[in-house]
């Protein structure tokens, strides 16, 4: 396979896709055969794999800006997109679980959505995970196995060959930690010498079982960040059918009956109405999708009625089952400065809160710099310091997505709901004290000083739990796959009830994956777009 998403203008690409797209945004169509409102982790994927058909119209729709900025381009800079145009900046709704704290509920804006401004960790997720979703979808065609076979093709690893579980024929490059810090090395000799077992990398046998730690594998080439708008959609920007639209938000998808039949955008401040001749996708994010499909009249039909929306289909499901990793951060402080390398987040653990589970249900990233929660940081933070980043992998607390109003200007109601669920403050417990024992191990003795967060000889308590918890940035399950009451999506991503609209992002999963998300989604991406192009012979 002819490498396509190699950095750089190769072939004077760069120019010929400034100047297709500047045509096409000063020429654009009334119509286009598919419409994809989104152009994060799935969306630009669908995009890649429509626009490859030359007779494909694709429109790609994105609210946010271009991708062509240092913040998004160097590795090291994502935590300075948090708060920008890139970051939607969602503040969830007062928490009584966490003692009336409103978190912040930050999510990518702009090309690449989330796979612009995060981490770059590529976790492909648990084959529990993988399982767990075929069969609420009645599909093998989800299940862990058949999953496996997407990875493949889509990767190309640049790790250890390991032709069992990873590719390298495909369009995303991914590959492990570059010359890692000491203390990723640390955690990981930390880690063994709890009986937690360790791997050549975490993608693989790591997550088949009862999980285990290994350095990360990230989407970093050439020491810049590879995107997944990057991989799929960045060398096919020259195509004559291939039109992106940055910086134009969706207001809410047409319908004739219960027919999709294009979108409402709104670009430098003018109104218009763009037909999709086939089909209009919606790839927002679990945030943003429920409220665009509720906007549109697809929710529930007391809460559409109460904000005076026309009901097209009555889908008591959307904006339900809110999910997300809620972490909390213990920080270390280093006995001399320790600079940050590559995306300051080079290894990571799965592991079990009881002992009688056999999958994990807690997830640690080492971050090579202090992450304290507003509260926490009252305790002392220090100038120098790394933070074990630790979280609830798989949570039991389910939040809500609502409308404020019908003004789609106004943003949504996020009640995240998080600890509401007793089981989560027990598992909690766990994270927390597993995290002191490693962070205390002789394995760090030559490079921190003393535990600052929660602090040295302080207990561990719920109070504490409370004031440090934090999202992990993986919102999903508002739009679930299945065939239940409260599904949205059956198994070929179609709304259940309507014609003509797929939706295709984090909001389908019926439970957040066991890790990060940015990869389950690229999956959700090539599984649309497979079924699309099957559906229609494309």
């Amino acid at each position: 396979m002819t490498d396509t998403s190699a950095p750089g203008d190769a072939g004077g690409l760069e120019k010929r896709a400034r100047k297709n797209q500047a045509e096409r945004k000063a020429n654009l169509k009334t119509t286009y055969d598919f419409i994809i409102c989104g152009a994060g982790a799935a969306g630009s994927v669908i995009a890649r794999r429509l626009a490859e058909n030359p007779a494909c119209d694709v429109l790609l729709i994105e609210a946010g800006p271009d991708d062509d900025a240092e913040s998004v381009l160097d590795p090291a800079l994502w935590p300075t997109n948090l708060g920008t145009e890139r970051d939607w900046g969602f503040l969830a709704e007062p928490n009584p679980h966490l003692d009336g704290r409103a978190i912040s509920m930050s999510m990518g804006k702009g090309l690449g959505g989330g796979s612009s401004v995060n981490v770059m960790v590529w976790a492909r997720g648990h084959r529990s995970d993988w399982d767990h979703f075929a069969a609420e979808a009645g599909d093998p065609g989800w299940n862990y196995d058949s999953v496996l076979n997407i990875y493949r093709r889509i990767e190309n690893w640049q790790g250890k060959p390991d032709p069992k579980y990873r590719g390298t024929t495909g369009p995303v490059w991914v590959q492990p930690a570059n010359d890692p810090s000491p203390i990723a090395g640390a955690l990981l000799d930390a880690a063994e010498g709890l009986g937690i077992p360790r791997f050549d990398h975490p993608n693989g046998e790591m997550m088949e079982g009862a999980g285990g730690v290994a350095y990360a594998d990230m989407l970093v080439r050439e020491k810049r960040r590879h995107s997944l708008y990057r991989a799929y959609v960045r060398p096919i920007a020259d195509r004559p059918n291939l039109t992106i639209l940055s910086e134009t938000v969706v207001r809410r998808v047409l319908f004739e009956g219960r027919r999709a039949t294009g979108v409402e955008i709104e670009r430098a401040g003018t109104t218009s109405a763009v037909k999709a001749s086939t089909e209009v996708v919606i790839s927002a994010g679990a945030i943003n999708t429920p409220k665009l499909l509720m906007l549109s009249g697809v929710g529930d039909r007391e809460e559409l009625t109460r904000f005076g929306i026309p009901v097209v289909q009555h889908l008591p499901g959307v904006g339900r089952n809110l999910q997300d990793h809620v972490s909390f951060g213990c920080t270390w402080e280093y006995r001399e400065p320790i600079p940050p390398r590559n995306s300051g987040s080079e290894a990571t653990l799965y592991w079990k809160s009881r002992q009688e589970l056999t999958e994990p249900d807690l997830l640690f990233c080492q971050v090579e710099f202090p992450v304290p929660s507003e509260r926490t940081a009252l305790r002392g933070v220090p100038a120098h310091g790394w933070t074990m980043f630790a979280g609830l992998a798989q949570p039991h607390s389910r939040g809500r997505i609502g409308l404020k109003s019908a003004d789609p200007k106004d943003g949504p109601v996020v009640d995240a709901n998080m600890l509401s669920d007793p089981r989560d403050l027990e598992a909690a417990r766990a994270c927390v004290k597993l995290c002191r024992e490693l962070g205390s191990s002789d394995a760090f003795l030559p490079f921190v000083s003393a535990e600052r967060i929660p602090g040295a000889g302080r207990p561990i308590d719920d109070a504490f739990i409370r004031d440090a918890a934090v999202t992990y940035w993986h919102q999903c399950g508002t739009a679930k796959m299945g065939s239940d009451d409260m599904s949205v999506v059956d198994a070929k991503l179609a709304v259940h009830g309507i014609v003509g609209l797929r939706i295709a992002d984090g909001s389908v999963l019926p439970r957040v994956t066991t890790g990060n998300t940015m990869a389950p989604c690229a999956v959700v991406g090539e599984r649309a777009a497979e079924i699309m192009r099957r559906q229609y012979e494309l």
